[in-house]
């Protein structure tokens, strides 16, 4: 048996700040070693370790998987000894561990469910089966938090029949013993009603049962929970209104298991009735009666947030139905429900209001990135918005009236009553807006019976303007501003901006922090229809050495780097002014790149913040854009030490972004020869080790096709192409990577003496024919077709169609008579891309012009040729128009942190390596008619045998 000792102690020292960088990359040198992940396992399930080592061996292995498990294309990277052992043990495993430890390895297991599950773990749900009991309730917790950990995967997945496969071969094996174990845990829990410790115990499976119930039903209602429909409803409503002392919890902040197990009920009734209302609709009744029950006699206790939160999430989705909204179509329970539910939950409590000055940036992140949906107030919110989508004139009258008695009472006493104010003005915003809000537009459609303008100017314009009002109170104005932002109009925005940039001296981390936040969407804003600006950059261009210098002294307050990214929002401001200046940049361009440096260099040693880095090196990305071609040298002098330093320091998160940006510096002089001090950097870009980090794989090839370039005379003189078609090689190997793989070759192509390339192209067809009769050879087709007209197109580089064809037969004799005709010609219809289509128009044009092959060796090409080419032309393509907006990203679809981000600010134009052809059909007639002329009238005699429409098409475009 192996000695767990020494892993053991590099464990421990991974939790010693002074020694976790070494410990880390021993442990991560002997990772390749078989058995290893099966170490670590052990030494998890061992109780003879202390709980913090054994911890540290299971996200050690949750990561190691993650990393490990598949490559690229689904294939095991682990031997297959060590695959079969880890699904044998770590079931087992997983239920027997104390909770922390579970969670590091449910998601371990949720990993290689993702690669494996079902087909190739096909023995899994039987086995989870096999482990339950009736009378365990710490195996059967440790059942189903596996199963949670890979059932809830299914939860964000879009609808597909491998999807659905899955989860019918799941609900087939599990569904009944998983309603079996749920009426035993129930008469369980009957039966220990008055024992506290067995109860809670209890509800910790009963929690799992309830998300279980929501995973097996996300996708589809399992015909196991139709059959029994009702006795499942009778659960869920029995413990919706259970109550027992013993499971009643002192402490406010914490919810105990009555709230956790209520919120579970509400949040599966929600999707019930969202998705298979048809269904549950004559069971839903005693929810509606209970929910309403709970909100009005619920304390204000942050432990009651979630419950809260989900009772009206519940209540919400039952408004949006016609049928089920009628239990609230009378004016007194109107009033009720926003007097009783809803007001309470909208009002600031002092917990809320510790928020806004102890935890500002958790404040703000639930107010305005929405990850408040679990929050009292936007739960109250959101029912009131649909409620009044159902009932907009009562609903209004009502709630205008409240709020009009809200604002009274602030007037009355405006130092000791600003929260009526706060809950006047949330409320306003439940009942103006309507429709969904969307993070570039805000709210777009209002309803027709308030006037915003007017209630802005009445009741919060004065806040914006007072140096003394309650800073919430100055948050709720400038809120307002960002929740209706589409719906002011140029003029308004010059009038608010400096109320605005005013702000950004405020005292107050909060008020400051939403200033920085509308300033930022108000210079995204532009004007429908034309796509200018609302604010152009003329009014921004004299504030901006100032602006910007003051919001980096905000981000640089506290120079620890948690806490210099800890505010994304100020961060993304400053990206926004950089865009909107544009090529007015230089003015303030080397302050601004020495405060990004500095930022660079601090929060390089602690990554933490993924939105704030994604923002900074953006914001690298339009000093680099904007800046003149002329300036690059002084770019890449500043910038040297401190992306060399991320490099060699190996700061995984950066390194995408610090490619990126080396790539776009290199690609604005890409005729001079690459900057000196960089040349030590091409040596480790060609080496494989880095192209492992499937994130770094876009940005690498990006920058290795800005170096070719600059340093292809060097490449050949080191003996480094070889290099450079490994790098190609590995690329084209696999599906997700194949397109990088020919971009790569492509670029190679343009770069290298057509002499350099010559010893290479038997290998390089060798390579991507075979990689053609592989078994995901589909996409792969097209970027084959398209790297046949490249290579076909450029007989400036030596190459062209009868090249191609003299190399195809150093592979295999007449290989290439099929591959035209089975795959090139039917396939160039396929080609998308304007640029592609061009390419292949002019590929097809100089095989027609000039090959000698096609003359006497496949006559029959030509015309097969020559029809591809017209029906090309047909519709010829057009060059899409040189894009110079900058698409804003919405940092909830990215996925930041992992893998690779594209920068926006430096986004890649696709190349046309032949701009200088803008009218096609033009060219390709003069190009036909020079040939003709060159080959003795070849080309009219061959046109002449051909059919009548395609002599006329043809003939028409040698007389443009």
């Amino acid at each position: 048996m192996a000695d767990l000792a020494p892993l053991a102690q590099l464990l421990n020292a991974t939790l010693d700040p002074k020694q976790n960088k070494q410990a880390e990359a021993q442990i991560k040198a002997e990772e390749q070693r078989p058995g290893f992940a099966l170490l670590l396992l052990q030494i998890t399930a061992s109780d003879s370790y202390p709980s913090q080592t054994r911890l540290a061996s299971a996200l050690f292995f949750k990561n190691f998987v993650k990393r490990n498990w598949t490559d690229v294309e689904g294939n095991y990277k682990l031997p297959e000894q060590d695959v079969t052992a880890i699904k044998r043990e770590i079931i087992g495993l997983m239920i027997s561990v104390p909770a922390n430890i579970q969670s590091q390895l449910g998601e371990a297991v949720s990993v290689i469910a993702d690669s494996d599950f079902y087909q190739r773990w096909d023995t899994l749900v039987d086995d989870l089966v096999s482990r339950l009991t009736p009378d365990n309730l710490k195996a059967n917790t440790g059942v189903l938090q596996v199963a949670h950990s890979i059932f809830g995967r299914w939860r964000p997945l879009f609808r597909s029949d491998e999807l659905f496969e899955e989860v019918n071969h799941v609900v087939t094996k599990f569904g009944k013993p998983f309603l079996s174990l749920w009426q035993s845990l129930d008469q369980y829990i009957d039966a220990h009603a008055n024992d506290p410790a067995a109860l809670k115990e209890a509800f910790v499976e009963l929690d799992l049962i309830l998300q279980l119930f929501y995973d097996l039903s996300c996708q589809d209602l399992p015909p196991v929970v139709e059959d029994n429909l009702a006795g499942i409803t009778g659960l869920l409503l029995k413990y919706l209104s259970y109550d027992n002392k013993a499971l009643e919890n002192d402490d406010e902040d914490e919810a105990g298991p009555l709230q956790t197990t209520k919120a579970n009920i509400f949040e599966a009734l929600t999707l019930y009735v969202g998705k298979y209302y048809e269904d549950v609709g004559r069971h839903i009744q005693g929810f509606v009666q209970s929910s309403w029950t709970l909100l009005t006699t619920v304390g204000p206790e942050p432990k009651n947030d979630i419950l809260v939160s989900k009772a009206l999430q519940f209540l919400t989705s039952i408004t949006k139905i016609n049928e089920q909204a009628q239990n609230f179509n009378d004016a007194n329970v109107q009033q009720q429900i926003i007097e009783k539910v809803v007001v309470p939950n909208v009002a600031l409590r002092n917990s809320d209001v510790e928020t806004f000055e102890d935890e500002p940036i958790e404040f703000i992140r639930r107010d305005l990135e929405g990850s408040d949906s679990e929050t009292r107030r936007r739960a109250a919110s959101d029912f009131l918005r649909q409620l009044s989508d159902q009932f907009e004139t009562s609903v209004t009258t009502i709630g205008m009236s409240i709020i009009d008695r809200l604002l009274e009472d602030y007037k009355s006493s405006p130092q000791s009553k600003w929260r009526s104010k706060d809950t006047a003005v949330n409320l306003y915003y439940a009942i103006a807006a309507k429709g969904a809000s969307t993070a570039s537009h805000g709210v777009v459609s209002v309803n027709e019976q308030v006037n915003i303008g007017d209630f802005f100017s009445q009741n919060l314009a004065a806040d914006l303007q007072d140096a003394n009002a309650q800073p919430l109170l100055k948050v709720d104005a400038i809120k307002y501003l960002y929740v209706f932002r589409s719906l002011l109009g140029r003029d308004q925005w010059q009038q608010v901006v400096p109320l605005l940039v005013n702000h950004l001296g405020h005292s107050n981390y909060c008020v400051y922090t939403y200033a920085s936040v509308v300033t930022e969407r108000a210079l995204a804003l532009t004007e429908q229809g034309t796509g200018k600006p609302i604010i152009d950059a003329s009014n921004i261009t004299p504030l901006a050495k100032d602006l910007t210098e003051h919001l980096f002294g905000l981000i640089m307050k506290d120079r620890q780097p948690a806490k210099v990214q800890e505010n994304e929002f100020v961060m993304r401001c400053i990206m926004r002014v950089l865009i909107v200046l544009r090529e007015n940049i230089a003015s303030i361009a080397t302050n601004v790149l020495g405060h990004l440096i500095t930022v660079t260099t601090i929060i390089s040693t602690n990554p933490s913040n993924p939105r704030f880095y994604y923002y900074h090196f953006e914001s690298l990305g339009a000093v680099i854009r904007f800046s003149a071609a002329s300036a690059s040298e002084t770019l890449c002098q500043a910038l040297y030490q401190p992306f060399t330093n991320i490099l060699e320091q190996g700061v995984d998160e950066f390194m995408p972004y610090v490619f990126q940006l080396l790539a776009a510096l290199f690609e604005k002089e890409s005729n001079k020869p690459l900057p000196q001090q960089f040349s030590p950097l091409v040596a480790p870009v060609l080496t494989p080790t880095l192209w492992e980090q499937r994130g770094n794989v876009p940005a690498l090839v990006r920058l290795l096709s800005a170096i070719i370039p600059r340093a292809a005379e060097n490449l050949v003189k080191n003996n480094q192409l070889p290099n450079v078609l490994g790098l190609f090689q590995k690329l084209v190997s696999t599906k997700t990577n194949e397109g990088y793989g020919c971009d790569l070759l492509e670029v190679c192509i343009i770069s290298f003496p057509p002499q350099s390339l010559q010893p290479f192209w038997t290998d390089i067809l060798n390579i991507m024919l075979t990689r053609l009769q592989g078994k995901q050879a589909a996409s792969f087709q097209i970027r084959f077709v398209r790297f046949y007209h490249f290579f076909a197109s450029r007989d400036d580089k030596g190459l062209g169609a009868d090249a191609f064809v003299a190399e195809c037969d150093k592979v295999q004799n007449d290989v290439f008579r099929g591959l035209y005709t089975g795959l090139v010609l039917p396939k160039t219809q396929e080609l998308v891309r304007p640029i592609d289509r061009k390419i292949a128009a002019v590929s097809l044009t100089k095989t027609l012009a000039d090959s000698q092959a096609f003359v006497q060796r496949y006559p029959k090409g030509w015309p097969l040729t020559c029809t591809t080419l017209l029906k090309l032309l047909e519709n010829p393509p057009v060059a899409p128009k040189d894009d110079d907006m900058i698409m804003d990203q919405d940092v909830e679809d990215s996925v930041f942190g992992v893998g690779f981000t594209a920068l926006t600010t430096i986004k890649k134009t696709p190349f046309d390596p032949f701009a200088d052809i803008t009218d096609l059909r033009k060219w390709v007639g003069q190009y036909l008619k020079d040939a003709d002329g060159r080959h003795g009238g070849r080309i009219g005699q061959t046109v002449s045998g051909m059919a009548p429409e395609a002599q006329q098409a043809l003939t028409s475009y040698m007389q443009l």
